[in-house]
């Protein structure tokens, strides 16, 4: 299997995964040009929502500044091993309960209104739904906040 990796020129070359039967589910070896990395081999998962919010922001430009709607989109990504006797990492159901009542905080309403959220950009929104799910789902890694319409997205990692 081949990973994306990028030279400093700018051209992309690939990085090889390497397993052996003893490896024990353990990398062997990631490399991309010189040496090798050796990490716990690990599943992600991803599930996604979306919802539909006005907010209105003091920077920027104009029209930024008057209340105005957007439809947005999350990829809310989960990684570990998966339990040796399910297979599975996490019930994509539960994923799924813990999102909806997340969405339900935001859909339809004015994001500069919704406690602990802030100033209402992506990257706060990107944090707040982090921090929202981790209680449900400690096996969070990533959220990504996506408005399409504009070609927009924001990741936040921890």
């Amino acid at each position: 299997m081949s990973l994306p990796c990028h030279t400093r020129s700018g051209r992309a070359v690939a990085a090889r995964r390497g397993r052996t039967a003893a490896s024990g589910g353990v990398l062997e070896g990631l490399t991309a040009g010189r040496g090798a990395v050796t990490r716990p081999a690990m599943v992600e998962i991803t599930q996604e929502f979306g919802f539909d919010a006005a907010h209105y922001l003091p920077v920027g430009a104009a029209q930024n500044r008057q209340m105005h709607g957007h439809s947005f989109y999350v990829e809310v990504t989960l990684r570990g091993e998966p339990h040796a006797q399910t297979g599975v990492l996490r019930d994509f159901g539960a994923i799924e309960q813990a999102l909806t009542n997340i969405r339900a905080r935001l859909d339809h309403q004015l994001l500069n209104e919704v406690e602990g959220l802030g100033q209402p950009t992506l990257e706060n929104l990107a944090r707040y739904i982090f921090a929202q799910a981790k209680t449900a789902l400690p096996e969070i890694v990533r959220v990504r906040v996506r408005r399409p319409s504009y070609g927009q997205s924001c990741t936040y990692e921890a």
